[in-house]
């Protein structure tokens, strides 16, 4: 490409985001993850480490296939091609949850379904985050990305009170939908695939892609391999790129512990019941997603770097807040402020990658990108839940969180923000 996409085709690109947050909220979040362990599994216990299994593997498959991915990109050139094949993975398996009844012996079906979604929605999320620098300016980068996570949680927002009050809650008084077998519940699944294929259209359609450099497969993948590990060696000649990685990956492993076990904390501490939870998870996504839009804006004028480093201290300030507060007021209160500053981080660290790969080199930098998100995220849940048993105390093993966090901030500072890029519109391939 040879100029920045139009509004429209950054837009459509932006809508992806509002189509791929669908999984996330209804499969791996709230739906699905609590039906299969209350219905399909023999217990909530055995449900909730099958669970917990299935999307470790799934991250370990993702962190050693992402490198290798982005790096094959490279040498092909077109994104959308892999987009789409990743975004029918996902499609399919959500689908085929409908199938999933209630019973142990949908438990293999459930999690093999659940397992090739989870690859769908990730991989694709690497071609999807490596086209954006190509479709706008380094003015706008920031402002772009941020509106897409921004869309993220819209999508996903609706998505969830769709899902939820339209189907779980009336779809048996509505569409004559089986509670005994639970179909007002799987049809959301359904639903979730239907969501995904029909708003990603846009970007399939409407968003331009960068040219093929029309390779062999065979060739591709074999320049592919050497690249990634070129790739890897060059991180050594760029500290700035594995500093920033090294980072994000005890940041980033903070805030998926925070989704991962902060319904687990409500409950466990505060008493929440399962409707309370699904509530405050809807305000957390308003929240976040207000906070994805309002802070694009400081990522252009300040930079990625001060975005990050300011949206950590507003995660860190609630999360300790949190771990001390006693009333269930309180914890509504200091945790939806908490979400204002997730989706920032997201988003600016998407940009700052972005920012500081080299052009050519994109794709490969999002794999690795992708690498630091996922290699370590069981980390977080597990130190968790071994300082919570040896200190019987939730709020002890919460203080990992705030941990990961600290840490994240204070290599950050280390990082260097790119220079020069603010001062003049230049086009960031």
């Amino acid at each position: 490409m040879t100029k920045p996409a139009s509004t429209k085709g950054l837009l459509a690109w932006a809508m992806y985001d509002w189509a791929n947050s669908a999984y996330f909220v209804m499969i791996q979040t709230f739906v699905f993850a609590a039906y299969f362990a209350q219905s399909i599994a023999e217990n909530e216990t055995s449900g909730t480490i099958l669970w917990g299994n299935m999307i470790g593997l799934a991250g370990l498959v993702i962190a050693i296939s992402a490198p290798f991915l982005g790096a094959l990109a490279d040498e092909g050139g077109r994104r959308k091609p892999w987009i789409v094949f990743f975004t029918t993975l996902c499609v399919i398996g959500c689908s085929m949850l409908w199938f999933a009844e209630p019973g142990t012996e949908f438990i293999w079906f459930a999690l093999s379904m659940a397992f090739v979604a989870t690859l769908g929605a990730e991989l694709s999320f690497i071609f999807y985050n490596a086209m954006l620098p190509d479709l706008t300016t380094s003015l706008t980068i920031g402002k772009w990305s941020g509106w897409g996570w921004a869309m993220g949680y819209a999508g996903g927002l609706l998505c969830l009170i769709i899902g939820y009050f339209g189907f779980v809650e009336n779809g048996a008084s509505w569409f004559g939908l089986d509670e005994g077998s639970l179909q007002n519940v799987r049809i959301t699944f359904l639903f979730t695939g239907i969501w995904y294929a029909l708003f990603s259209l846009p970007m399939f359609l409407k968003t331009p892609d960068t040219p093929s450099k029309h390779k062999p497969m065979k060739t591709a993948v074999s320049d592919g391999m050497r690249e990634l590990k070129n790739g890897l060696a060059m991180l050594k000649e760029e500290p700035n790129i594995w500093k920033f990685l090294l980072a994000r990956l005890f940041y980033n492993d903070g805030l998926a512990t925070i989704f991962a076990m902060g319904g687990v904390y409500a409950a466990g501490t505060f008493g929440f019941e399962t409707g309370q939870i699904f509530m405050f998870g809807i305000a957390l996504n308003v929240t976040a997603g207000l906070g994805a839009f309002g802070f694009a804006w400081l990522d252009d004028i300040s930079g990625s770097k001060n975005t990050i480093v300011w949206s950590l201290v507003g995660l860190i300030l609630p999360v300790t807040a949190v771990l001390f507060v006693e009333s269930e007021s309180w914890f509504w209160v200091w945790g939806l402020l908490l979400g204002i500053f997730v989706g920032p981080v997201q988003a600016s660290s998407r940009t700052f990658m972005g920012r500081i790969a080299p052009q050519d080199k994109r794709n490969q930098m999002y794999g690795l990108f992708a690498l630091s998100g996922k290699v370590t995220t069981f980390a977080g849940p597990i130190m968790v839940g071994w300082i919570t048993f040896f200190m019987d105390s939730q709020r002890w093993g919460m203080s990992a969180i705030l941990l990961l966090l600290i840490i994240g901030l204070a290599l950050m500072f280390g990082v260097d923000e790119i220079k020069g890029t603010s001062q003049e519109e230049v086009h960031i391939t």
